[in-house]
């Protein structure tokens, strides 16, 4: 089956890239053009894990193509995913001015029963509202819903291997389409839930908000064990061997950020608004989200006087990509700098997006550069790399005594072995030998009012 994509972005360039694997012939689409000459020389616009081998190798095998011609492209496709953004407005909500210029622009070149599917994720209802669309301009294709459930980091790995493919059809012959395109999944046990347009629209967002939701239970619970002495690894392991509730996302950390969970949770409070279904719960985590970065970051400023110099190891909102979207390091950084602190930063894939979000920062393309002379490191992305560094080095080159490990990525014991003071989430401290020397002088009281601060 011939198969047309619009937009590539992180999930149109993965979904492209992974159908053409499967036997399919993929044209991605997109009206940068400076974007698609650099696809057609093998250059992607992001960092995702395994992508850029996978593309290599679709492109050369002729499965995959890459077009700025949308006419071109989407002629002879049975089936062509819409795949734009759908940014925050001013309200929350969705912009889908992207979304229904791309029906806009396609629905002229549609083939006689080509199925239209989003696969960017929309609003409850959107679908038939494009199918309504789409019939005013005189074409009588089926719109369907099929919302994609990729985790940024591992987007590749989670394709070929998801827990279910939902298909929302209105339609029987949107259904059947879809159905044969994922019918090698269904043939390996992977369940395809075949739905309303509605309900997978809603799916989407549910399933998201759930999933964040956790992440901040999660928050909260590291902060009890913090102060009851308890540690939040072996409490998440119990709670987590739960078949009900599952060990994903019960991971303490500085709050969820990157391109999904903060605007999908507050589109998903939009609806709700919408339709008189207030959403009281994620209306509720979001507001704590923000605050722990704001928290996290006063814990750091309680252990430094002013003037001190911090380290910072990770930017992207998590491992595996180089998206700095409401990353945490947007928050802690900025308020670390209004106090008079020089952040030092360094991330194996951000230094690029990094130094233009956050200029004002000295950055290193190696991490032992960034430390050096620091009086505090700040571990806020779980890069695997961060688990093999020589932390006698790290020691030996720094100025003070203090890890604060906002992943609980690190084995504390070994860190304290070598004189740091280990701070993690929800464990206990861990102290340096009694011969270690002392660290920065502590200013604990002077920044309280950081947590405290509107955000």
């Amino acid at each position: 089956m011939d198969i047309a994509i619009v937009g590539t972005g992180y999930v149109g360039l993965t979904t492209g890239a992974c159908i053409a694997t499967l036997g399919h012939v993929v044209t991605c689409i997109d009206i940068d053009k400076a974007k698609i000459a650099g696809l057609e020389q093998g250059k992607l616009p992001l960092y995702e894990t395994g992508l850029d081998e996978l593309v290599t190798s679709e492109r050369r095998s002729g499965r995959l193509r890459f077009t700025a011609d949308l006419a071109a492209g989407v002629r002879g496709a049975g089936i062509v995913f819409v795949s734009v953004g759908t940014p925050p407005d001013l309200r929350g909500d969705v912009d889908l001015s992207y979304v229904r210029k791309a029906a806009d622009d396609i629905a002229p070149h549609l083939s006689k029963g080509a199925v239209l599917v989003l696969k960017s994720t929309v609003p409850a209802g959107t679908a038939r509202q494009i199918k309504r669309q789409i019939s005013a301009l005189g074409r009588n294709n089926p719109v369907a819903s099929n919302p994609e459930f990729l985790r940024e980091g591992s987007a590749v790995a989670d394709f070929f291997n998801p827990d279910r493919i939902v298909v929302g059809a209105d339609e029987p012959a949107a259904a059947r389409s879809l159905a044969s395109l994922y019918a090698p999944f269904e043939k390996h046990g992977v369940p395809v839930v075949v739905t309303s347009t509605v309900d997978a629209e809603l799916a989407k967002y549910a399933s998201n908000a759930f999933l964040a939701l956790k992440i901040g239970f999660i928050n909260e619970v590291a902060d009890l064990c913090e102060q009851t002495g308890a540690d939040v690894a072996s409490v998440a392991a119990c709670v987590g061997h739960d078949k009900r509730i599952g060990s994903a996302f019960l991971a303490p950390g500085p709050g969820f950020g990157g391109s999904c969970f903060p605007k999908d949770t507050r589109a998903f409070i939009a609806t709700g608004r919408r339709f008189g279904a207030n959403q009281t719960l994620v209306e509720s985590l979001i507001r704590s989200n923000e605050l722990r970065k704001r928290k996290l970051a006063g814990r750091i400023l309680d252990h430094l006087a002013r003037g001190s110099v911090v380290a910072v190891l990770g930017t992207a909102f998590k491992a595996g990509t180089d998206d700095m979207r409401e990353a945490a390091a947007l928050t802690i950084v900025p308020l670390l700098q209004q106090q008079g602190v020089k952040v030092k930063a360094h991330d194996p894939q951000c230094r690029t997006v990094g130094a233009k979000m956050l200029p004002a920062v000295s950055w290193h393309d190696d991490p032992y550069a960034a430390v050096a002379d620091a009086d505090a490191v700040v571990v806020l992305t779980e890069w695997p790399d961060y688990r093999t560094l020589d932390w006698r080095r790290i020691a030996a080159s720094m100025r003070g005594r203090t890890l604060f490990d906002y992943r609980n990525l690190l084995e504390a014991s070994a860190v304290a072995a070598h004189g740091l003071r280990y701070i993690g989430l929800g464990r206990p401290v861990s102290q340096p030998p009694a011969a270690a020397k002392n660290g920065s002088a502590s200013t604990a009281g002077d920044w309280h009012d950081i947590a405290a601060a509107p955000y």
